[in-house]
């Protein structure tokens, strides 16, 4: 289901590589959505701290269960991917930049098309599965708001579900634009509005076994809203274009692995720690629980949203 609306570890080898002056360093291997409370904390941390954005925090959380959201989870994005590969204006793109690329499924569904592949993720076990799958990409564990890449040298930069992680998404899709071509595209993919979420219950049970996030914190909705998600767009220099929305629904086969899956993103690691493995489990069970379907299976349907836009 489309609803378009227009307007105008192979090896195990690691290199570190030093960038320019002003930017950290990056890891590079050779040879997963946001929860307010973990953006919240990103996003207050002492300054010397956030100057490093969020990825040593979001590379923690989202590390702990990589293979689990590689097999389960991942493969639920499936038809955003093969919704954004099929786009005609983006059929042009020689040069690819998966920002937050995860275990890297959206980059190899992409690379069917195009051919010179890049990724960055938090999280240096997304890398390592990312690796095995494309042993030919640029695929390095790095910050989002300090991008390792040269001024221009993407025609194509994508974002599923990632910059709102950021300690200053502005800042992260600002990195974004500086790295893509004048008039390349970049696409940024986002939860679509709450009500077309059945899974956002569990977003809200995980979230009750949190601290309270900052007043006004932004939550894992905050860019559903299509003015907003443009507004986000421009704010960082880009132009708007096409905001297109893609059923995603969330199949699982049991219980367990419904858990599995929904229990291995990042937030689910919060809500973990903030708890226990056990309260984590019961809540998802819970909120869950309307849609097991009379085989035992579990069925959420949900709407994810993607704006493409112009450098």
């Amino acid at each position: 289901m489309l609803r378009l609306r227009t307007d105008g570890v192979r090896s195990s080898k690691v290199t570190v590589i030093a960038n320019r002056a002003e930017r950290p360093v990056c890891i590079h291997t050779s040879g997963e959505q946001a929860m307010t409370q973990v953006t919240a904390q990103a996003a207050t941390q002492p300054a010397a701290t956030a100057l490093a954005g969020s990825a040593t925090m979001q590379g923690d959380l989202w590390s702990v269960r990589a293979a689990d959201y590689a097999e389960v989870q991942e493969p639920t994005f499936l038809p955003l991917y093969d919704s954004v590969a099929a786009r005609p204006e983006l059929a042009g793109a020689k040069a690819l930049l998966d920002v937050g690329c995860g275990p890297g499924l959206a980059a190899q569904t992409l690379a069917k098309k195009i051919g010179r592949i890049a990724g960055v993720d938090a999280a240096a076990s997304f890398i390592a599965i990312a690796q095995r799958r494309l042993p030919q990409a640029d695929l390095r564990v790095c910050e989002m708001e300090a991008l390792p890449h040269a001024d221009g040298a993407f025609d194509l930069v994508t974002g599923f579900n990632a910059f709102q992680y950021a300690a200053r998404p502005v800042n992260a899709l600002r990195e974004a634009r500086r790295v893509s071509k004048p008039g390349g595209h970049i696409v940024i993919a986002v939860w679509g509005l709450p009500e077309q979420c059945q899974a956002a219950g569990h977003l809200k049970a995980l979230g009750a076994l949190m601290p309270p996030p900052p007043p006004g914190a932004p939550g894992p909705f905050a860019l559903s809203d299509e003015a907003k998600l443009k507004a986000f767009a421009a704010e960082a220099g880009l132009t708007p274009l096409n905001v297109i929305d893609v059923a995603c629904p969330w199949i699982y086969p049991d219980l367990d692995t419904a858990l599995k899956g929904m229990l291995s993103a990042g937030p689910a690691e919060r809500a973990i720690r903030s708890s226990s493995s056990e309260k984590a489990r019961d809540a998802v069970a819970g909120a869950i629980a309307p849609y097991r379907t009379p085989s035992g299976g579990y069925h959420m349907d949900n709407v994810f949203r993607y704006l493409i836009s112009r450098a």
